[in-house]
């Protein structure tokens, strides 16, 4: 359950910000945490302790982990479902983008997405698990936006898995906001459909961002467990374009954090109810599970987790949501540990 953060919508919109930030590429976060004692028994284990983080269990789980995953694909490869996945054994996983815009030009009249930092250090750390090489941006304009992805598909994908784009914004049903202006979402679509050394593989964009505005009153189901809000109030994105939906084609993945015409929530501390259920179920199963059974259980969190606590303002108290997973992919996705 979300805990919320006590901030509503901020009609009056946050400042602007035009400058071009520096492109920012992460790497796998160091642990630096403190080993703990080492045993006063005699254990095969012991060598863990002279990992080089100096922390035995992590490195314990690593290799628990990287088995576990090499396991599963063995099992597949074995059976000869191999045909069915896509091939994730390339040099490397692939690059990620992650555009995260927080404030907007004072004439847009959009409020500052308070939290979307919490989402994209989430979707970060998550993504360098994975093993993407990643590119973070925040307060991108519509143009800076669009360069990013061409710029992406101008790139040699010969030798990767797979591409992934993050976009945090505001936004509405087939468009997001740069902190200028809207750009279509098919718009930012289009370099990577054109990218032919991504061709065949997987191309996966993750949206955090309104659909329109309506609110999701919710519906009670007998094995319903959703969890109302707690004493603060839940922060909601609102803003709206008219603009029309995208064609998605082959190998394609378009996770929505919400139905089409209807809001998106975000929390002020713990960030959007969508990434943390995506960050939590794939860190959780990827190693396992394949992409497509892992965001039907993003949806289920999504939709039985949470539950808007806003008592101010009954429109917008106890309001539900479900994401939208338009998938376009003809094979099953595993993420199969790197060797």
């Amino acid at each position: 359950m979300a805990t919320a953060g006590k901030d509503t919508t901020d009609a009056s919109g946050g400042p602007g910000n035009t400058a071009t930030p520096a492109i920012r590429h992460s790497k796998p976060p160091v642990n630096h945490h403190r080993a703990p004692r080492a045993a006063t028994y005699s254990t095969s284990i012991l060598p863990f302790e002279r990992s080089p983080n100096g922390n035995i269990l992590a490195a314990f789980c690593r290799a628990a982990y990287w088995t576990q995953g090499r396991a599963v694909w063995g099992a597949l490869t074995a059976s000869g479902d191999t045909k069915h996945c896509y091939k994730m054994d390339h040099a490397r996983r692939g690059r990620a983008i992650i555009i995260n815009n927080e404030t907007f030009h004072h004439d847009l009249y959009l409020g500052q997405r308070t939290g979307t930092d919490r989402d994209a250090e989430n979707m970060e750390s998550l993504l360098s698990e994975l093993g993407f090489d990643i590119t973070a941006r925040k307060n991108c304009t519509a143009a800076e936006m669009k360069s990013m992805l061409v710029e992406a598909a101008r790139e040699s994908q010969g030798d990767a898995d797979c591409f992934v784009c993050v976009i945090l914004s505001h936004g509405d049903d087939g468009a997001v906001y740069g902190t200028d202006e809207s750009v279509k979402v098919e718009d930012l679509v289009a370099p990577i459909k054109a990218c032919k050394s991504l061709a065949g593989k997987p191309k996966l964009f993750f949206i955090q961002a309104c659909r329109g505005k309506f609110v999701d009153g919710g519906v009670e189901v007998v094995d319903s467990k959703g969890k109302h809000g707690q004493d603060d109030e839940e922060e909601m994105e609102s803003d709206e374009v008219a603009v029309q939906t995208i064609p998605v084609e082959a190998d394609f993945l378009m996770a929505y954090s919400v139905a089409q015409g209807y809001y998106s929530w975000r929390n002020r501390e713990q960030g959007s109810w969508f990434v943390q259920a995506v960050v939590k179920v794939v860190r959780d199963n990827w190693r396992r599970m394949d992409l497509l059974t892992m965001m039907t259980r993003v949806s289920h969190k999504v939709a039985y987790d949470f539950e808007s606590n806003v008592p101010s303002n009954r429109f917008l108290h106890m309001k539900k949501q479900i994401p939208c997973i338009t998938s376009m992919l003809t094979k099953d996705l595993y993420f199969t540990p790197k060797v």
